[in-house]
């Protein structure tokens, strides 16, 4: 008996390695089971048969044959960081695209307005300009009947309308129907498109008569008001020189633009006709612009761009003869700009090849020539004729004939010649109920449309603290009578009111009168380039080239009244860019 023990041992120990193999080719799920705590009997019974060397020697071939799993190493800091770079870009782009569908359904599903209160005062608004537009924004028309006339119904972005010349940007992407405007508010607001052709001071009435070429019954219309806001602009100011308003074009309204991009490829179109002579050619592809201010300058550049980047493409034969003259009786272009940037501009145009003639007054005008006085080096004056295929007329402004009308018949007004004089809170001098705004108005600030639209906004503000003046002031009038014939309780109660609402009124009228702030000037002067003068603080940030046209792209964008234009003007600028501008001349 004893000597069988021994062997029996031996046996144990064979069927255990057995088991150990067998348990090492088994699956990863067999292993972790085995790796589980076994029963405790059971664990007794084997380290009885087993000694301990030989089943740690085989737990360790089970946990070198197991399969092993591989964690993902962990993500560096710096893909990190762009990758949480890019989850932001993409939330803020999700959020633009979102905001942007809001405005736009909003600006399309207008709220119901309410009907104006005929008791209420009426204050009429004359022009969709700048400063008309910047006062109808910001007004609370439910203080008021409020009644437009304009013989236009859409506002006109200006700053942008050099660029619809060259077909850079469309006419209709710079264009806010009125009525967008106006149907947001409160309060309903009447509009009229027609011209206002006469303003009776002493009756208080605007006479208004319908342009349009489909006419009704009535043709013309009296309007009368309380307080009235003369917004009209100005005109083109031509200095009585013969033949401007003739032959020359301007550039102010969408029809200026529209006429002037036809006239362009007219002067291509007619300069490559069959037996053309070689100097016909040379004036019909010289292109003058007489004003050196932002509009001339931009237009010029817009030109030139035109030509190089889309004309000489498709019409390489006018490679020689084309060329663009900038004409400024003024010593130098830009002059409300810095000397730094004016002498910036001019070094960029010599390189795009566009002439400066600085010192150049322009005399007498034809329809193929210009006569100028030159002023030469010397100081002696010379007669020079200026042959051109295309004028553009870009100087400054000349009063409207019903701001003349209305001058003469204000007393206060009798020496005045660029305007109707205003004081400090924009009312016109000699006048109670009569406020102008805009080129028309003269606040010793100069005519631009960053003046006219502080101006409107300006008067809302006025406007609407009247309004709140008024109810306040009406209330008090109530708590007077009827603390009169109060009880003594009741009277302490509505005295305390009196003194609440004198507290009101004292705070609404502490608005102060009109002070411009100057948020710098900006202007395109081609190829890609552009100059700021920004305010900055307390100083003037002077800058130009590729990055502020950058610069300025982001600032016209932003200034675009509402986001129907800042996604159009974004889409022609893209347009343009991959698809270069239309040559064909409508």
């Amino acid at each position: 008996m004893a000597s069988k023990l021994p062997n029996m041992r031996l046996t144990s120990i064979a069927s255990h390695r057995t088991f150990s193999s067998l348990a090492t080719r088994s699956s990863p799920a067999n292993t972790i089971l085995k790796s589980r705590p076994s029963n405790p009997l059971h664990s007794s019974r084997s380290q009885a048969f087993l000694p301990r060397p030989f089943l740690q020697q085989a737990f360790r071939r089970s946990y070198a044959d197991a399969p092993k799993v591989e964690l993902s190493p962990k993500p560096k800091k710096r893909f990190r960081f762009f990758r949480n770079l890019w989850r932001v870009t993409y939330l803020s782009v999700l959020f633009s695209v979102g905001y942007t569908g809001y405005l736009i359904w909003d600006l399309r599903n207008p709220a119901e307005q309410v009907d104006p209160d005929p008791t209420k005062k009426t204050l009429v608004v004359l022009g969709t300009g700048w400063g008309s537009v910047s006062l109808l924004k910001n007004l609370d028309t439910e203080n008021y009947n409020v009644v437009v006339v304009s013989p236009r119904n859409f506002f006109l972005f200006t700053p942008l309308l050099p660029s619809c010349t060259t077909g850079t940007i469309e006419h209709r992407s710079i264009m806010e129907p009125i009525r967008n405007i106006l149907r947001h508010k409160k309060a309903s607001v009447k509009f009229y498109e027609a011209e206002c052709t006469k303003i009776d001071y002493e009756k208080r009435v605007v006479y208004a008569k319908d342009d349009s070429d489909v006419k009704g019954d009535t043709m013309s219309t009296e309007i009368p008001f309380d307080m009235l806001v003369v917004g009209v602009g100005a005109e083109n100011a031509t200095f009585g020189i013969p033949g401007v308003r003739e032959h020359a074009c301007f550039l102010k309204e969408v029809g200026d633009a529209q006429k002037i991009r036809k006239q362009i490829m007219d002067c291509v179109e007619t300069a490559t006709f069959k037996d053309q002579s070689p100097e016909e050619v040379k004036r019909l592809l010289h292109m003058v612009v007489v004003g050196g201010g932002p509009t001339g300058v931009e237009f010029a550049g817009e030109l030139q761009d035109f030509f190089q980047e889309d004309l000489l493409k498709w019409v390489p034969q006018i490679k020689d003869d084309f060329h663009v003259t900038l004409v400024e009786a003024l010593p130098n272009v830009l002059p409300m700009f810095s000397k730094q940037l004016i002498e910036y501009t001019e070094s960029s145009f010599k390189e795009e090849h566009i002439d400066i003639r600085t010192k150049t007054m322009v005399k007498n005008v034809t329809d193929k020539y210009i006569e100028a006085e030159v002023n030469k080096p010397d100081g002696t004056k010379e007669i020079e004729k200026i042959p051109y295929g295309l004028l553009v007329w870009a100087t400054g402004n000349a009063l409207r004939s019903v701001v003349k009308d209305l001058m003469s018949q204000i007393p206060a007004q009798a020496k005045a010649r660029r305007g109707l004089e205003v004081n400090e809170y924009l009312v016109v001098n000699g006048a109670e109920n009569i406020w102008a705004v805009g080129d028309c108005a003269v606040a010793n600030y100069a005519p631009t449309a960053q003046v006219a639209a502080q101006e409107g906004a300006f008067l809302a503000r006025l406007f609407n603290t009247m309004a709140k003046t008024d109810a306040i002031e009406a209330e008090l009038q109530e708590l007077s009578a009827k603390q009169a014939t109060a009880n003594p309780d009741d009277r302490k109660v509505i005295l305390a009111e009196i003194s609440e609402r004198q507290k009101q009124l004292r705070r609404v009228k502490q608005i102060g009168p009109f002070s411009y702030s100057h948020q710098g000037s900006l202007a395109y002067i081609g190829a890609e380039k552009a100059v700021a003068d920004v305010s900055w603080f307390s100083g003037n940030i002077a800058s130009g080239g590729t990055m502020t046209y950058l610069f300025w792209k982001s600032a016209y964008l932003s200034m675009c009244f509402s986001t129907r234009n800042r996604v159009l003007v974004l889409f022609d600028w893209v347009k343009a860019k991959f698809f270069g501008r239309d040559v064909s001349r409508e």
